[in-house]
């Protein structure tokens, strides 16, 4: 069952976060000396309620027998644009359709919003995950790299 998140729910967020983002970390290098501003290093409960409270980000979670098993957040960008942000499913429940229910929420709600394009940022290196989401739909549109990033980010959308 897919729902918005409380407040209540911010810590098991992180967790979720924190461990979904780690195997990619793991995969690819990333340590938090080499990448302190990762997800699976930078997220904490105040970074959590700041993209809730502050940014006014609505947060979704899957949950399975009151479990969060997997994660996403809508960040309004622009007129008619929004973001998903952090989506992601705890790895020993990948490959069940999670993913697939919670990018299908996003894209259900970003259009039941009025907006007409859904963004995402990805590793590029990550050709796995890109794949999944050009599968879904999704249209590679460039790349940039940061300094303080050992990978280069790579930036999917999708017109809705």
């Amino acid at each position: 069952m897919i729902r918005e998140i409380k407040d209540n729910e911010i810590k098991q967020c992180v967790s979720v976060i924190r461990q979904s983002f780690k195997t990619v970390a793991d995969e690819f290098g990333f340590t938090e000396e080499n990448a302190p501003l990762f997800t699976a290093f930078a997220t904490d409960e105040a970074k959590v309620l700041i993209w809730k409270n502050e940014q006014h980000r609505p947060m979704y979670g899957y949950f399975e027998d009151n479990e969060l098993v997997g994660y996403y957040n809508l960040a309004l960008t622009s007129e008619g644009e929004c973001e998903i942000g952090s989506l992601c499913v705890l790895p020993d429940k990948r490959h069940s359709g999670i993913g697939d229910a919670l990018l299908a929420d996003a894209v259900s709600i970003a259009k039941a919003s009025g907006f007409g394009k859904i963004k995402l940022s990805i590793v590029e290196e990550n050709k796995v995950l890109r794949k999944w989401y050009e599968d879904h739909g999704f249209v590679h549109v460039g790349t940039k790299k940061f300094d303080f990033f050992p990978f280069t980010c790579g930036y999917l959308e999708k017109d809705l």
